[in-house]
């Protein structure tokens, strides 16, 4: 399975369209067989989900994110999972067990609209610390 997990330095970003990197993990019975960081190409709407699923990508994990971005992720068939919070190599960790669990999105609707990468504040608690 090919995993891209929105990445803020060594955590989940809140937000999977403006996050700088996207973690890309295969696992393969339980074990990490290729991990790389590639740069976020840019947000604008839909182009992450083609440009995940060109990487052969077919879940994606994150903080947050909008209901249009989670359909089209629905509509090229990959999973996406959200209110996902913590270190990397946690989340990554939890991937490999099968106990990886997601909740409700940590962005409400509209808090990103617009504003692409540029976005500097969001009204969300920073998961980082918890």
């Amino acid at each position: 399975m090919r995993v891209a997990i929105s990445t803020d330095g060594d955590f989940v970003s809140a937000h999977f369209g403006r996050c700088p990197y996207f973690t890309i993990v295969s696992i393969d019975d339980g074990k990490i067989t290729n991990k790389e960081v590639i740069e976020n190409p840019g947000h604008h709407p839909g182009f992450i989900p083609q440009f995940l699923q060109e990487r052969s990508v077919e879940c994606i994990i994150s903080g947050g994110m909008g209901r249009q971005a989670k359909g089209f992720f629905n509509e090229l068939g990959i999973q996406a999972i959200v209110g996902v919070s913590g270190k990397i190599d946690e989340v990554i960790e939890k991937l490999q067990k099968g106990t990886l669990e997601g909740g409700e999105s940590l962005c409400k609707p509209g808090q990103g609209k617009g504003y692409g990468l540029d976005k500097t504040e969001c009204n969300h608690k920073d998961k980082r610390n918890h």
